[in-house]
């Protein structure tokens, strides 16, 4: 179950392992692990966020997750989007400077907190529908988030309040990182600042082939390489690779390579 409570504020829940769908994630956002874990599977790796840990993660990322329920058979999460219009006025209003850019290319901040861990139990009457939540009091709630992650850590505001337009990054580079991420073309250009139309440009360019070709041979040359060479079965990855179904797998890897996946020596 994964439940809206107001624009900002996600709660989720699940009873057995659940793999979420790719996201992007365009906002900042701080998030509560109440019970069981979350695996987030991102372009460095994958994150473990355990259960009573809060996890800052950085604005602009491709994320898959996979839940998992405590032994109790619980898996409680939610999370508290910081938006940018609240963001921009808090920087305002508090004259916040920017001099520098944040260096650290982590994708993701664990701060063991007991501010930020009451803060969340104090979201619990707007979870259980006890007290109603208004747009007012979403920004109130926003601004309270703001204030604890600055106290836990000051050298936040170099992430919170960057602004700046996002620039272009390495599309080659990007790309070779990203491609088993199943999101639409235009989540790929945001996240690489460019246009939809710059980005096929671009990848065009760089790739010779249109965006959907070479995801599609890049990942079906990933599926042969962890079969032949990590004796993997296509049911232990193919969602990982991006595939929505096995029929469609197997279809498009005899298409390309000219034999089935157990034909593999």
């Amino acid at each position: 179950m994964r439940e809206i409570i107001f624009d900002r504020l996600v709660y989720s829940c699940v009873f057995e392992k659940h793999r979420g769908v790719e996201e992007f994630f365009p906002e900042h956002f701080l998030g509560y692990q109440l019970s069981g874990e979350t695996h987030v599977v991102h372009d460095q790796g994958t994150t473990v966020i355990k259960e009573n840990t809060v996890v800052f993660v950085r604005k602009n990322q491709l994320i898959r997750t996979i839940k998992y329920p405590s032994r109790s058979g619980n898996y409680k999460f939610i999370a508290i989007t910081l938006d940018k219009d609240v963001l921009e006025r808090y920087a305002m209003e508090n004259k916040v400077v920017i001099d520098k850019r944040f260096e650290e290319t982590q994708k993701m901040f664990f701060e063991p907190n007991d501010f930020l861990q009451s803060y969340f139990l104090s979201l619990a009457p707007y979870i259980n529908k006890t007290k109603e939540a208004t747009p007012r009091l979403a920004e109130l709630k926003i601004r309270e988030a703001i204030e604890l992650i600055l106290d836990s850590n000051p050298d936040f505001k170099y992430i919170l309040f960057d602004f700046t337009k996002q620039y272009k990054v390495d599309l080659e580079e990007f790309m070779n990182k990203n491609f088993m991420f199943n999101v639409p073309l235009d989540s790929f250009a945001k996240l690489t600042g460019r246009s939809v139309s710059t980005f096929k440009r671009d990848f065009t360019k760089i790739f010779n082939s249109s965006p959907k070709l070479w995801l599609k041979d890049k990942r079906l040359e990933e599926a042969h390489y962890l079969i032949k060479h990590k004796k993997q079965k296509p049911t232990e990855f193919y969602l990982d690779l991006g595939f929505e179904n096995l029929s469609h797998f197997y279809a498009s890897f005899k298409q390309k390579f000219g034999f089935t996946t157990s034909e593999i020596r």
